[in-house]
């Protein structure tokens, strides 16, 4: 989803909890690795990868200015043999320690990453979560959660497309002035290209 789709979904979606719940959620998640300095876990499940919203925090971090917004995706079938970037396995959350954040998105069972998560939050990791489910054992572990359930209006992958979008606007900018201009230029360059081809 482009910048133009993001812009008409806002306005479809205004007037709605969804445009405050998503920039509420964004506004924790970017405050949580700026005040920190980066160090952000990106985690799906074994069945579902977020490896879309990897791309676009990736791609707002670069376009905001927020280097600490990209993501280290953290992948279940992970193989040392996958580029870098993709080659980063489940054990990274075990690993991981205060001052950094891990991003959960969670359709469906949590179940098999409640272990690990569990062991980061009690390292003093800042959890956040993305789920389809407010009664479970994942959210309540989360420090911050927006929940997506089956009978919204919206669907999880919409909302991270909210979310990352919300993510490299929130906050002031020291760069103000130069805000509007570097977003048109943006919105320009992704009205013009391509498509992109996938991650």
């Amino acid at each position: 989803m482009d910048a133009v789709r993001v812009a008409l979904l806002r306005e479809v979606l205004a007037g709605t909890e969804w445009l405050t719940a998503t920039r509420r959620f964004a506004g924790v998640l970017r405050g949580s690795v700026v005040a920190h300095g980066g160090g952000l876990l990106l985690l799906g499940t074994p069945e579902y990868e977020p490896w879309h919203l990897a791309a676009h925090l990736v791609d707002e971090a670069a376009w905001s200015g927020v280097p600490e917004l990209a993501p280290t995706l953290v992948r279940h079938a992970a193989r040392p043999t996958d580029p870098a970037h993709l080659a980063v396995g489940p054990a990274r959350i075990e690993t991981a320690r205060r001052g950094e954040t891990l991003l959960v998105v969670a359709p469906g069972d949590t179940e098999p990453l409640l272990e690990r998560v569990h062991t980061a939050r009690r390292a003093g990791v800042t959890v956040l979560t993305l789920s389809t489910t407010t009664d479970d054992a994942l959210t309540a572990m989360a420090h911050e959660t927006l929940t997506v359930p089956g009978t919204a209006e919206l669907d999880l992958d919409t909302v991270q497309h909210l979310v990352s979008a919300a993510a490299g606007e929130n906050g002031p900018s020291p760069r103000t002035h130069r805000r509007f201009r570097d977003r048109l230029t943006r919105l320009v360059e992704t009205v013009t290209a391509p498509p992109p081809a996938p991650w």
